[in-house]
C-alpha cells in the first residue's frame, strides 16, 4: 500500500493506491529508461520542457511531451505512436531499455501529426519484420507525411483488433480529433485506452503520472478548447465509444498518464462538450445581435432589429456591444446559438477591429450551419457589410437575407426597414420564411 499527493481537475487530496501495477518503477526525468505504467506497458516518450509555442495556435507555458509506449504479450511487443523526429534518439534508448527490435510485432500510430510519427521511419528500418497499423482514413496521409513509398500497412476500424498472445490491441475510429486519421487503441486486458490526442494536454512533468504531477487543470481545459472544441459533434461520438469502456487507465499522446480515476476525463470531456444553454431555452431558437457603433447610428439599427427579432414567438434574442464586452465569453455564447447578426459601421473602407477580432476568434467553436447576416451604417462606400458576409459564408454559416445598410443617421423609413430584416431573419430561423419568386435567366 502506497500513499501518494493526488491531482484531479477539481482538487488535491491524499488517496491510497492499491495497485501496485500502476506505479512507476524508476523516475524518468533525464534518465533514458522506459517507465512501467504496469509490468507489460511501459512509457517510451520524451520530454520537451523548453517549448513554448505548439502549432503557432497554442502557448504551451509547461512545455509537452511526447508520449509513446510499448506493449508486451506472451507472442511478440507492439509500440504505440513514436516522438517528433528531433527526440528520436531518446525515444530509441527508452524503446532498447525495455526490448529488442526483433521482438517488435506491430507499430501502431493513432495520429499522424509529425510529434507522434517523426521517429516512423527509422524504427520502421530498425524493425523491418513489424506491422503498421493506421486508421482508415490515414493511409491517403501517410504518404505525403512522411514522403516514403516503401511502407506496408494495415488499415484498421473500429472493432478492428490484433493479438500479442494473452494482450490485446482493439481499436476505436475517433475522427477529427484533431485530424481526420485519428483513433484510439484499447489494450483490453488491462483496460489502458491509448487516447491518441484525446484526454491529452500540453504539460512537460518528469513524475509523468495525474497523481504525482503538479497542477495541469488549466492546461487540460486550455488543450480542450484549442484542440477539441473545434470537434465537438466528433467528441460526443468519440465519447460514445470510449464511456462504456472499464477504464483502469488513459494514457495519451501528450500530457499527464491519467492512471488515477481516469473515468472523470470522460465525464469532464463530456461536460465540455455538452451545451448549456438548451435546457433553459427549450425548443426555442438564440440569436444573438452583436453591434459597435461609432455615433450611434448602427447603435439605432441594432435596437431596431432586435426589438423586431424578439416579437416572433420562438425565437430568444440577446444583444451584446462589443465595445463593452471581452471576445472569449461571446465566442461562447456564439457555440451555442442558432443564429447571430453583426451590427457594423464602415470606416475608412473596412469593418471595424473589434468585429474582426470577434470573428477571428470562431475558428475554435463549430460554425457550419448557423443563420448569420449583417447590418450597418455608412458615410460614403459602406463596404463593411459584404466584407463581413463574405467572412460569415467562408465560416460555413448561412447568410440567407441579403445585408442591411443605411447611409449615416437612419431616418423613421429606414429603422422600418431594419424591422422587417430583423421579421425576415427571425422568420428564416423558425422556418417561417415565406415562399421566394426566383427568376431563371
Amino acid at each position: 500500500m502506497h500513499t501518494v499527493r493526488e491531482s484531479s481537475l477539481c482538487h488535491f487530496r491524499a488517496v491510497t493506491v492499491n495497485d501496485a501495477a500502476l506505479q512507476p518503477v524508476t523516475a524518468p526525468g533525464l534518465q533514458d529508461k522506459a517507465v512501467a505504467l504496469s509490468d507489460r506497458v511501459h512509457w517510451i516518450g520524451a520530454l520537451d520542457p523548453t517549448l513554448r509555442s505548439f502549432d503557432i495556435i497554442l502557448k504551451t507555458a509547461n512545455g509537452t511531451s511526447y508520449n509513446a509506449y510499448v506493449v508486451r504479450g506472451s507472442e511478440g511487443v507492439a509500440v504505440i505512436d513514436t516522438v517528433k523526429e528531433g527526440f528520436s534518439d531518446v525515444f530509441f534508448q527508452r524503446l532498447e531499455s525495455v526490448t529488442d527490435y526483433s521482438e517488435i510485432k506491430y507499430i501502431v500510430l493513432n495520429h499522424l501529426e509529425p510529434d507522434h510519427s517523426g521517429a516512423l521511419p527509422e524504427l520502421m528500418r530498425r524493425a523491418p519484420q513489424a506491422r503498421l497499423f493506421i486508421s482508415q482514413r490515414a493511409q491517403t496521409m501517410l504518404k505525403a507525411l512522411l514522403k516514403h513509398d516503401a511502407f506496408e500497412f494495415t488499415p484498421v476500424m473500429t472493432g478492428d483488433s490484433i493479438s500479442l498472445g494473452d494482450r490485446t490491441l482493439s481499436f476505436l475510429h475517433t475522427p477529427y480529433l484533431h485530424w481526420p486519421d485519428t483513433q484510439c487503441t484499447w489494450l483490453v486486458e488491462e483496460r489502458v485506452l491509448f487516447s491518441g490526442d484525446v484526454f491529452g494536454c500540453h504539460y512537460c512533468d518528469a513524475r509523468l503520472f495525474n497523481d504525482s504531477v503538479g497542477d495541469f487543470r488549466f492546461s487540460f481545459e486550455y488543450y480542450y478548447a484549442h484542440i477539441m472544441r473545434p470537434f465537438r459533434e466528433f467528441v460526443v461520438q468519440a465519447l460514445e465509444l470510449i464511456e462504456p469502456l472499464d477504464l483502469h487507465c488513459i494514457a495519451p499522446a501528450h500530457g499527464p498518464i491519467l492512471r488515477d480515476r481516469p473515468k472523470q476525463y470522460p465525464a469532464h470531456y463530456r461536460r465540455l462538450s455538452s451545451p448549456m444553454l438548451h435546457s433553459e431555452t427549450g425548443h426555442e431558437k438564440t440569436l444573438l445581435i452583436f453591434y459597435i457603433s461609432a455615433y450611434g447610428s448602427t447603435a439605432r439599427m441594432a435596437e431596431a432589429v432586435y426589438a423586431a427579432v424578439s416579437e416572433v414567438e420562438g425565437v430568444r434574442a440577446s444583444m451584446y456591444d462589443l465595445e463593452g464586452g471581452e471576445v472569449a465569453p461571446f465566442v461562447d455564447l456564439i457555440e451555442e446559438a442558432d443564429a447571430i447578426l453583426i451590427g457594423t459601421p464602415t470606416i475608412n473602407g473596412d469593418a471595424v477591429k473589434p468585429v474582426w477580432d470577434l470573428l477571428s476568434s470562431l475558428a475554435v467553436i463549430p460554425t457550419r450551419g448557423k443563420l448569420a447576416a449583417v447590418f450597418g451604417s455608412y458615410g460614403w462606400s459602406g463596404e463593411a457589410v459584404r466584407m463581413v458576409e463574405e467572412r460569415l459564408r467562408g465560416l460555413k454559416m448561412r447568410v440567407p437575407v441579403e445585408g442591411l445598410r443605411i447611409k449615416l443617421i437612419p431616418t423613421s423609413e429606414e429603422l422600418a426597414a431594419c424591422d422587417k430584416f430583423g421579421h425576415a431573419i427571425a422568420r428564416e430561423l423558425t422556418g417561417m420564411q415565406e415562399d421566394r419568386i426566383v427568376e431563371m435567366a
